[in-house]
């Protein structure tokens, strides 16, 4: 038993099952979400999520409950869970309960606020749209991404989200003066220990913030990190007027650890297992994401998608919430078309002439058509051969493979893998590349003088110093008949 002296509103614990702890308490009950703490030192938190009857409530453990047992006592904190905000959070990596995790000296300088808080209301948000140029071709011209948006990467295991998201940090920290919050949820400790130091090589630390939940967590911390690091979110935009981008990876991993929270409290699993709050729970985290008078948090979230299934309740759901979605193919990562983002699949509600302007629409909507009908085409050609083809669908091959490999771009953060200089190319370098290879000016250059390049006018510079191969080269004797067919 502990000896601690029992305090104001103290509580007793009557049962622990796992992460799940119910406690008595004879004076007051504390309200949902309120942090209790327990064992020696009190370092065992619980949340508060269900009050059972007049003296008892149910919370969820947000540590390992090594150690505590029945009859032990339970402090009442009198309130939610808090997070640190303020400038002494920038360049620090922290876990849920605001703890730097960087081996360096607490924070000073900081406020500590309430993880929980209401979405911003209607009358203060923004009704601009704005696009947010990320310097990576292919999502820029077909997929734009919304400032104050929410954006979302969908992709099974191994296809390149995480690649993606450390590129855009990269990419936005370099370009807007605003702050980036990258949320681990469910993170592998490699993965955190690798992001933090390339962030800290590309010196881009002073305008982060890193909060982790890690894989090993209980799922109650998993749970609240995406809450903790839109509360520090909330702050850089509210406080400071500061525009925001929030990199969440992965949302699907919030949803997991909610749907092990569900059972563990004993709710009754809705469709495919799933908790039957998902879509409540999903809509209190992505609401607060959002565009005001005052700044914008832009958010960019990876979505792991079960099975490659797309239907998955998981992946329904978020779809629902977001402005861009951003798909990405197994089958382009096979071909080496890297970013393997799908174009046909992908989509933005940004991509209309009143927002992106007639040229920019236009241009997409001919690219996506051009790589629409060479999809079509592919059965024919991989039957029947490309000679069976009219000139005029010989074309629009050429066109789209040309397309394919100009979309391909070289990654600063995959500089140390690929040997490759990475590029960062504006959206009217990138558009005008499209239009000038839609008009057949690249017609006499080969597919390869387009792989991995930043602008088009580096095609030309490639073709005079050799080209490498090309792994993209899948279906050779179709490269072969559409070299032939052009000379």
């Amino acid at each position: 038993m502990e000896s601690t002296p029992l305090l104001s509103n103290s509580g007793v614990v009557v049962s622990v099952r796992g992460s799940v702890v119910d406690v008595r308490f004879d004076d007051s009950l504390p309200p949902i979400y309120t942090v209790l703490r327990a064992g020696a030192e009190r370092q065992i938190v619980i949340e508060v999520l269900a009050q059972l009857d007049a003296i008892h409530v149910r919370g969820i453990a947000l540590t390992p409950t090594q150690g505590l047992a029945r009859g032990m006592a339970v402090e009442d904190t009198a309130g939610p869970l808090q997070v640190p905000v303020g400038k002494g959070i920038l360049s620090r990596m922290f876990d849920v309960f605001g703890n730097a995790i960087d081996r360096e000296a607490a924070p000073v300088d900081v406020q500590w606020r309430s993880a929980h808080r209401a979405p911003p209301p209607l009358a203060r948000r923004s009704t601009k749209s704005e696009v947010f140029e990320t310097g990576i071709k292919i999502i820029d011209v077909l997929m734009p991404l919304e400032r104050g948006g929410k954006a979302g990467l969908f992709g099974g295991a191994g296809v390149g989200k995480t690649v993606l998201l450390t590129e855009m940090i990269n990419n936005m920290v370099g370009q807007h003066e605003g702050v980036s919050i990258f949320c681990g949820i469910g993170e592998r400790c490699r993965e955190g220990e690798e992001l933090y130091r390339d962030m800290s090589a590309a010196g881009v630390l002073r305008n982060m913030v890193m909060v982790f939940g890690q894989m090993n967590e209980p799922p109650g911390a998993r749970f609240r990190v995406g809450h903790a690091a839109l509360t520090m979110a909330e702050y850089f935009r509210d406080d400071e007027h500061r525009d925001v981008l929030l990199l969440i990876d992965n949302i699907f991993r919030f949803i997991q650890a909610g749907m092990e929270v569900s059972g563990l409290m004993g709710q009754m699993p809705s469709r495919l297992g799933y908790q039957p709050t998902l879509g409540t729970e999903l809509s209190q985290l992505e609401e607060r994401i959002a565009n005001t008078d005052t700044g914008a948090i832009t958010s960019i979230q990876a979505v792991y998608v079960p099975a490659d299934d797309f239907t998955d309740p998981a992946a329904v759901h978020t779809f629902s919430h977001l402005s861009a979605s951003i798909v990405l193919s197994r089958k382009r990562a096979s071909e080496g078309l890297y970013p393997a983002i799908d174009p046909l699949e992908s989509s933005s509600k940004m991509a209309t002439p009143g927002v992106v302007g007639e040229r920019h629409y236009g241009l997409a909507q001919e690219i996506r058509r051009t790589l629409a009908q060479y999809t079509e085409l592919k059965d024919i050609i991989a039957m029947l051969g490309l000679e069976q083809l009219s000139p005029a669908d010989r074309n629009v091959v050429a066109r789209a493979r040309r397309l394919e490999r100009f979309f391909t771009q070289p990654f600063f953060t995959t500089e140390q893998f690929t040997g490759l200089k990475g590029k960062l190319v504006s959206l009217e370098d990138a558009l005008d590349g499209c239009e000038r290879i839609l008009r057949d000016e690249f017609k006499d250059y080969p597919e390869s003088a387009l792989y991995m390049i930043g602008s088009v006018d580096e095609a030309k510079e490639k073709a005079k110093t050799g080209l490498p191969p090309d792994p993209a080269k899948s279906e050779s004797t179709t490269v072969a008949a559409v070299d032939a067919d052009e000379s």
